[in-house]
């Protein structure tokens, strides 16, 4: 119904008349009408009343719809006159829509929605399986309470950001709204609307980079504005994370790498650490230990390097987590059946970079360099002493035989650690694994055949079909040479003298070459011998030649490596110097651009201010001279002929004629309608309660004929009742009685048995008794010899600490020596150079002295 107010006022009070008679309805589309106008389309205090009872409306009915096109409407409005305003409103309807959800969410009693799409929730399955399933009322009715709030808020949630994007007015807003969209889908576990917010922030920076030259556009350039999608991606990233959705956190991961990309300035420590901390869990969750351990190498050396205030406990901590991530990496690459059928390697190496540039990496990294950098920044000094040596376990040290045992200790208190380091535990499986392929490989090296049942004791912490498993997959993807004989349960190693690992393939702890190594380097090893005899029978005036060009070209080298140092010296100034001035240049080039374009947004902004303030004026001329009885009497007669359209109005106003009512006020039509509604409540109430007493009448009627039946039904059940439980009663009782009988039987043939039982009890104890003593002494033989062994590898140690410290102690002191020789040169050196400087300094000024006394006598010829 189209409604026309001279004022705004006028039709917010009418609104909250209609709500004084609980018509919501009416009062909704009144506020909409006075909206929608374009004759109010100036801004004025009183819109955002109007705004704020209009959008409660909306929350109250839940028309999310509506509430979109009255903020766009109101945009509009105030966009140029009263940002602050809509910034207000869009708060407000916000929190409303939020109050309303946890109220409905604490009235009922379901805590998450089993729905998986909240824009398609009646879907063809829902419905047969609501038609079959077994739930309850409250069921239902939870549902029917709590998910169209949850719908309303995610739709209020999804029209703001679309209402706010690419705003540079109201980015701060935009990104708040973005969080508390991240926190709703956290809180109602929301994993589809989460991946379709995710896709609109990302639709939404690409219109930033699409739409720049708009006049209200964001500037990716601002570093204000970089920081705020930093944060609201580092915030998706948490929630991605939160919710175990990977391949949106991965999304994520790159979202934020595009904007670290955009940024001119390196990022702060403390982000780009919240950054790498969120990655590495990331990488590890998608099976990638390569590139999680590289970056918790990337977060080790930037915590190094920038915290100043780092602890013992923490550097112990990062560095072993390093380790730990570092030999927790798979000896091989693992390559799916797929990948190896396809030839893959080229996707491979293409995603591996991809992976390389987000950590900020040249080159994809390896498992060899990640240990040769662990160990060339001294990462191990701060290692746990419980797990240091597990490093030269693995990576260094040859000894099959105690490997394993050696490892388990390290594994165990890796374990027993999960309270105190819960983050240690994930590695436990991945190096039991790499600890099983060295075992295999140093077992290789020393072995041609070895019994399946000998190999699996030497791993006790691997059961045989895992083992074997083991053994195929190395065989597989590591080229190992090993073949397995089932019926002899053996296993045979470098028996295949054609067949040899690659040259690349992982190379660990190493003893000796296979025999098929041997065979494969025959040649090489044939022509190294053949070029040493070539060398040896060559004439003498030939080695003669070779050693006078070689001095040749050390006596040219010699003489121009000065000048070629300093020419390469110079060639380097050169381009930094260029490079230096042409960041100068485009420096200054982007600010004079952005001055101009700020002078012309500042121009374009006073005068669309001018032209709305002008036009605002003649509207408010022509609305006050001409429309002013028009609009009243149009009023009147609209509202007359809508009213009368109705069943009440039809009777409330039948006796009194149309051109009269024209001229009647509009308050006058309000109550005549009023009085008919009251009216007829009245006669509803009568009827409702002369059919109450009806109904009552003829329900006391049945009750009291149907009493004589039911107690003559009650006794005849009392009787059948009794026979039924005398006749139970009975057969329990035999069955208890039968059940005693067997019970007694089964004791005494039992009991025939407790001689036999105590004598082989008393022979397996007297067995263990031995084996316990016997195992118990050579442990501690054992223990004596490593205590021996240790005593004297300190002792040797001390020695060569003492001899390295006195050897040091003496070049300082030679140094110190000379030092003290030429300091006494070096000054006088210095005072000659400042008495020549002052002579010059005389000499100077005599020149310029005879020079004027020169002037003057040539003036004065």
């Amino acid at each position: 119904m189209p409604v026309y107010f001279q004022r705004p006022e006028n039709a917010l009070k009418r609104a909250n008349e209609f709500l004084e008679v609980g018509k919501k309805q009416p009062a909704l589309d009144v506020l909409y009408d006075v909206i929608k106008s374009k004759k109010h389309r100036t801004w004025q205090k009183i819109h955002e009343p109007i705004m704020l009872k209009y959008l409660e409306l909306c929350v109250d009915l839940r028309k999310s719809h509506l509430a979109k096109e009255g903020l766009y409407q109101y945009k509009n409005i105030c966009q140029q006159v009263n940002i602050k305003s809509l910034e207000d409103v869009v708060r407000a309807y916000l929190k409303l829509a939020e109050e309303r959800t946890e109220s409905a969410k604490e009235s009922s009693q379901q805590m998450v929605l089993d729905i998986e799409d909240l824009d398609n929730i009646q879907t063809p399955e829902s419905v047969l399986l609501s038609a079959v399933s077994g739930e309850d009322t409250q069921d239902r009715t939870d549902r029917l309470l709590l998910t169209p709030w949850v719908k309303f808020l995610w739709e209020s949630y999804r029209q703001c950001l679309d209402l706010l994007r690419n705003n540079s007015k109201v980015e701060r807003l935009y990104h708040d709204i973005a969080q508390q969209a991240f926190k709703f889908c956290l809180l109602y576990t929301r994993k589809a609307e989460f991946r379709k917010l995710c896709d609109n922030l990302r639709m939404h920076l690409s219109q930033i980079q699409r739409h720049h030259n708009q006049s209200t556009a964001i500037n990716l350039n601002n570093p204000e504005s970089q920081s705020m999608h930093l944060e609201t991606r580092l915030v998706q990233l948490d929630s991605a994370i939160s919710m175990e959705l990977w391949q949106e956190a991965f999304k994520a991961v790159e979202d934020i790498h595009g904007l670290f990309a955009l940024s001119k300035k390196p990022p702060k420590p403390q982000l780009m650490a919240n950054y790498y901390n969120k990655v590495s869990t990331v990488f590890w969750k998608s099976g990638n230990a390569l590139f999680h351990a590289s970056t918790l190498h990337r977060l080790y050396h930037l915590s190094r390097e920038m915290r100043k205030n780092l602890t013992q406990e923490e550097m112990q901590r990062m560095s072993t987590r390093v380790l730990l991530a570092t030999l927790s990496i798979p000896i091989t690459p693992e390559r799916t059946d797929i990948a190896r059928l396809l030839d893959m390697d080229g996707i491979i190496v293409e995603k591996q970079r991809r992976l390389a540039t987000l950590l900020g990496l040249q080159s994809p990294p390896n498992r060899a360099g990640l240990i040769k950098d662990m160990v060339r920044f001294n990462v191990m000094q701060y290692i746990l002493p419980e797990v240091k040596e597990l490093y030269n376990w693995l990576e260094v040290d040859f000894h099959p035989l105690k490997l394993c045992d050696r490892v388990t200790k390290v594994l165990d208190w890796i374990k027993e650690q999960a309270e105190k380091e819960p983050e240690l535990q994930q590695y436990v499986p991945q190096l039991q694994s790499n600890t099983v392929l060295r075992l295999l490989q140093q077992v290789a090296q020393i072995y041609q055949t070895i019994e399946f049942s000998r190999l699996a004791s030497l791993l006790p912490f691997v059961d045989a079909f895992l083992l074997e498993r083991a053994i195929v997959d190395a065989a597989r993807h590591c080229n190992l040479q090993v073949r397995i004989d089932h019926t002899s349960r053996t296993l045979s190693f470098g028996s295949d003298l054609n067949y040899s690992t690659r040259e690349d393939a992982p190379v660990g702890p190493f003893l000796q070459n296979m025999p098929s190594e041997h065979i494969r380097n025959q040649l090489t090893a044939m022509s190294s011998v053949l070029s040493k005899a070539v060398a040896t029978i060559k004439p003498a005036h030939v080695l003669q030649e070779k050693e006078e060009q070689h001095q040749i070209a050390i006596v040219s080298y010699q003489k121009n490596s000065r000048k070629e140092h300093q020419r390469i010296l110079a060639r380097r100034q050169t381009i930094e110097e260029r490079k230096e001035r042409l960041e100068n240049l485009n420096i200054q080039r982007e600010k004079e651009e952005h001055e101009q374009r700020e002078a012309e947004l500042q121009k374009v902004r006073k005068a669309e201010e001018e032209r709305l303030r002008q036009e605002a004026k003649e509207r408010e001329k022509e609305r006050i001279l001409q429309e002013h009885e028009q609009i009243k009497k149009k009023t009147v007669r609209e509202r007359l002929e809508q009213i009368k359209k109705t069943e009440f109005g039809a009777k409330a106003f039948k006796d009194i004629d149309i051109e009269n009512l024209e001229e009647l006020d509009p308050d006058f039509i309000m109550a005549k309608q009023v009085e008919q509604l009251e009216k007829e409540k009245r006669e509803l109430q009568d009827r409702l309660k002369n059919q109450e007493k009806k109904i009552d009448y003829f329900e006391r009627a049945k009750r009291l004929e149907e009493i004589p039946p039911l107690k003559k039904a009650y006794d005849e059940q009392r009787i059948s009742d009794m026979e039924l439980w005398e006749q139970q009663e009975e057969e329990r009782i035999s069955t208890l009685l039968l059940e005693r009988e067997k019970a007694v039987e089964h004791k005494n043939r039992m009991s025939r048995m407790l001689e036999d039982k105590e004598s082989f009890v008393s022979e397996l104890k007297a067995s263990r008794q031995s084996v316990f003593e016997a195992k118990l002494k050579q442990f501690q033989e054992r223990l004596a010899e490593e205590k021996h062994a240790r005593l004297e590898e300190r002792k040797r140690q001390r020695k060569e600490e003492r001899r390295i410290a006195y050897y040091r102690d003496k070049e300082e002191e030679e140094q110190r020596l000379k030092e003290e020789q030429l300091q006494p040169r070096m000054e006088s050196r210095l005072r000659n150079k400042r008495v020549k400087k002052r002579k010059m300094t005389l000499m100077k000024r005599l020149r310029t002295r005879n020079l004027l006394k020169t002037n003057q006598l040539l003036r004065k010829l």
